[in-house]
């Protein structure tokens, strides 16, 4: 396998186990509808959240959660919403960014809240 899919999955991996520290209950891994994907789908109490992934090991052209451009919240939210009528959702959803930045052997592990905001509908 490539390195920077390695990466990535190991990424989501750490994301994870950080998510379950922070009290989320994860409920699918990877979920595909087309070409569309959501990294993780989770609860946080009552909440159903979509949560992107994004891994990096250098900062030189921004944080890891700046990467999540327009282009992919307009994809999540497609995605998201697909995924909300199969289950036929009612209740808050929100959208959050995992964000962990690798250097020196060391991992730097934040979590983006409300990261963006759609119409799914």
């Amino acid at each position: 396998m490539a390195k920077h899919l390695e990466f990535g999955q190991q990424g989501e991996r750490e994301a994870q186990a950080f998510l379950r520290t922070q009290g989320y209950q994860i409920l699918q891994l990877n979920w595909r509808y087309k070409w569309w994907e959501i990294d993780i789908i989770a609860k946080e109490g009552d909440i159903l959240t979509f949560v992107e992934v994004k891994s990096r090991s250098s900062t030189q052209f921004g944080e890891p959660f700046q990467f999540v451009d327009l282009k992919k919240q307009k994809n999540l939210i497609k995605a998201a919403g697909v995924f909300l009528k199969q289950i036929n959702h009612q209740g808050d959803i929100r959208f959050d960014i995992v964000s962990i930045y690798s250097h020196n052997g060391k991992k730097d592990i934040s979590l983006v809240k409300d990261a963006f905001w759609g119409s799914y509908s």
